[in-house]
Formats: C-alpha cells, structure tokens, sequence
C-alpha cells in the first residue's frame, strides 16, 4: 500500500485531499505547522493517518518526513498575498526555499513524484484572456513570486536531476472548511460568512470583475490524476473550470440559496486587484482526463450546507 504525504495537510484543500486518499485505502502522513490549518479539519480521519506537526523551513527534520514515502501531495506554504506583502522575505522562505527543502529530502529518499499546488496569481494582471499555461508569468506579489520560483524549482529537479514533478495552478477554489477570517479566505467564504448573519456584504468596484471558481473536491480530484498519470511529470497545469463568473453573479446566487432579499455594499474599487480572470483547462483535460464535475450553484450549496 502506498504511503503518502500531504504538506498543509490540516488546510482547508489538504484535508479534503486527505480523506480521499484516506477512503480509497491509502496511507497518509501529514505535515502541517497549524499556522493556518487545523486539526479539526483532520477529525474525520484522525484515526487512520499519521500526524506530523513541523515546518518546511526545518530541513533537518524533512528527511524523517518523506521516510517511506511514495507521493507527496505539497500544499503547505504562506498562502495570503497581503501577508506576503508584509513579510516577502518569510513568503520566499516558506514557499520557494520550503519547497527547495521538500525536493532535495524527498529525491534523496527515493519517492517518486511531486504534486506542487501553485497558483494562477503566477499570471498576474496580464489582460490576455483565457490565462494559458504557455504565457509569460507576471507576478504581482512575493507570494505569486514565490510560488513561480517553487514551480521552477520543480521543473528543475524533473528535467535535471530524474525526479519527477508536477505543478497545478488553481484558479479560486471554494467549498466547505474555508475559513473566513483567514486572510486568504475566499470572496465566497467572505459572502457566506455575512449572508449566514443576515448582512448584506461588500463589493469592491461594480461587481462585474470575474474570477473563475472551482470546488474543492474537483481540485482534489486533480491532484489525484496529477500523481497518477504518467505524461503529466514535468508538466504544469490550470485548475479550474474555464468559465468566468462575475462577483454580482457570485452574490445573487448566493443570496438566492440563502433565501435573502438583500443589496450588496458596494465599495470603491481595490487598487491592485485583477479586472478579469480565468483558465483554459484543455491541457488537463487533455493529458490528466480531468474536468471539473460541480457546477457553481450544486457547489455553493453544498458549502452553505456545511455551514448550517
């Protein structure tokens, strides 16, 4: 039986990454220093994985870490871009020299390949639409940076040095155990927070910027083909759905499940944000058989579900 390992196993997409690997009869071991995950978010298989709680920047302990491992699922980093902003050095540390870290202890102990989660922050505010795979990085922040330098970390380590890597860049994942007073929690779980308190959120700008939403469950999906499929080493990926859906939109539909009757706030527009966003997603179609099954709508209210 493979035994697996899953940094920022306690997070919001770990630990859902975590219980499939777990319900298809995995092993699993986790790393996670709770900066931002919890355990609670483990509680469904506390009993059937090994918790390991440590820090990518330890490299001393990464070697006990990978031990044994076959796969290693890499979810663990500084995920918040204002944080990021505030302490880009920290971001670099975390997320490009942790997954440094990560790459050296697991080549030299014999595991096989390397799932790193990335971003579409990579792409920046570049205006071309759809955002592809093959279009120049424009970063924005030490924690789109950072990332971009663990993505070329890994095609290092593949096409250099015989250990195989993978990238996925998400697009804006949403679904149950976001938490919304983190401060990369999602627009969505920002919104569901406010709409479950009968409070009309806010909007910045006039609504009509889109983002491209993906649920929790589809990521996890592809990080499963990610591991698996062997045409996909070397290569990165979009995860996402391929379709943009406006903020307004986003918020109606809410509303709507919710069963409330209220107007957003709407607010001056953010300097910095992105106007418009979303993937083409041919490429993991086409090399990970992988298309998103959840539409928004079923997704949402399986979020909301969750909540109540």
């Amino acid at each position: 039986m493979a035994l697996h390992l899953v940094t920022g196993g306690a997070g919001f997409i770990g630990s859902h990454l975590v219980e499939a690997l777990v319900e298809r009869g995995d092993q699993v071991r986790v790393l996670d220093n709770l900066s931002t995950g919890y355990r609670a978010n483990l509680a469904n298989v506390a009993d059937h994985i090994e918790f390991i709680e440590g820090d990518l920047r330890d490299s001393d302990s990464l070697a006990a870490t990978v031990a044994g491992v076959d796969t290693i699922f890499h979810l663990g980093a500084m995920v918040s871009v204002p944080e990021s902003m505030a302490k880009p050095v920290e971001a670099e540390l975390i997320n490009a020299v942790g997954t440094l870290n990560l790459l050296q202890a697991a080549r030299a102990a014999g595991a096989r390949r390397l799932v790193l989660s990335s971003t579409c922050a990579v792409y920046g505010d570049e205006p071309t639409l759809p955002k592809r795979e093959s279009m120049q990085p424009w970063p924005k922040s030490p924690y789109a940076i950072s990332k971009l330098a663990a993505e070329q970390y890994c095609r290092l380590f593949n096409d250099s040095l015989g250990f195989e890597t993978v990238g996925l860049r998400y697009f804006n994942v949403f679904g149950p155990r976001q938490d919304p007073s983190s401060a990369y929690s999602g627009v969505i779980s920002i919104f569901t927070n406010r709409l479950a308190q009968n409070v009309a959120p806010f909007i910045f700008g006039d609504g009509d910027q889109t983002r491209d939403f993906v649920f929790v469950k589809d990521v996890v999906q592809a990080n499963l083909r990610a591991a698996s499929v062997p045409a996909a080493a070397g290569q990165v990926f979009n995860v996402g759905t391929g379709r943009q859906v406006s903020i307004n939109h986003l918020f109606q539909t809410l509303a709507r499940i919710y069963g409330l009757d209220l107007a957003p706030h709407y607010q001056p527009e953010r300097a910095g944000d992105i106007r418009y966003s979303y993937g083409e997603t041919s490429l993991a179609r086409e090399v990970l058989d992988w298309l998103p099954q959840v539409e928004l709508e079923d997704g949402l209210r399986q979020t909301v579900a969750s909540l109540r």
